[in-house]
């Protein structure tokens, strides 16, 4: 077990102030590591350096008015929301990938889930700067894009999910985790084209239960790049009933790039 579901699982045992000597002796003997530098992070309980919270590449005013990517000056939308069909109606990052992609391969597959609390912290800041700014509709559930079997059985976890109930804890929103099933594992896909990944992506989401119905879901990941695993979430939500679909995920890629 990782010293963050150590810290969580010995925490949620005690009442408030043993909560906080807990947490005190849990981050003495099993130190936070930095989302950016990949250190103890001191000073001790923060959540990242402080000399490192500036680094990661933040995705600011110039952004795609749909899918939320980062965009040249004169540019209302992206090219791919601009050539592309989508299913979702908004999107949010709250990082421009390339600035952020170390520590994101190291969150995914070197099991640092701590970092989790940082992004979702961050995410819950770029979504409340959307929401503040109109055109982006607070949602009634979230939903974290799933991982098959396959691969949760390898990982051992799904950082969407992480992503997820952090943001939930922050923002107030229900988060449901088991109301989308991935039923097909679908090779890697970043290597590979928007159609490539779109026919790959073909029927590999349902819908469980009727949790979803007449709801508005925001989808939470940890990258969005094409869009293609989104909306193939965004269609089976829709198909079971929900009003619409947003989405909120911790990076996104370049939109030359995509």
């Amino acid at each position: 077990m990782s010293s963050a579901l150590l810290k969580t699982n010995r925490r949620s045992l005690l009442p408030g102030g043993l909560r906080k000597a807990a947490d005190l002796a849990v981050n003495i003997l099993y130190p936070r590591r930095c989302p950016v530098c990949d250190r103890p992070v001191r000073p001790l309980g923060a959540l990242i350096c402080p000399e490192c919270e500036r680094i990661p590449r933040r995705v600011g005013a110039e952004r795609c008015l749909r899918c939320g990517r980062k965009v040249p000056a004169h540019m209302e939308y992206c090219r791919g929301c601009r050539e592309r069909r989508h299913y979702f109606t908004r999107g949010c990052s709250a990082f421009s990938y390339a600035g952020i992609k170390t520590s994101l391969y190291r969150f995914k597959y070197m099991g640092r889930q701590e970092y989790a609390a940082w992004y979702g912290q961050e995410m819950t800041r770029a979504l409340a700067e959307r929401v503040r700014k109109g055109g982006f509709p607070r949602p009634d559930l979230i939903v974290p894009v799933p991982l098959s079997d396959k691969r949760m059985r390898k990982r051992g976890y799904n950082q969407a999910a992480l992503l997820a109930r952090e943001v939930s804890k922050r923002c107030g929103i229900p988060c449901l985790e088991g109301a989308l099933k991935r039923v097909r594992d679908t090779k890697p896909l970043k290597t590979e084209g928007v159609l490539e990944r779109q026919e790959n992506l073909k029927r590999s989401f349902l819908v469980y239960g009727n949790d979803v119905k007449l709801k508005s879901i925001m989808l939470i990941d940890d990258i969005y790049t094409t869009g293609a695993t989104v909306d193939a979430c965004a269609s089976a939500l829709l198909s079971a009933g929900a009003v619409s679909v947003t989405f909120l995920t911790l990076a996104s890629g370049d939109e030359t790039k995509c």
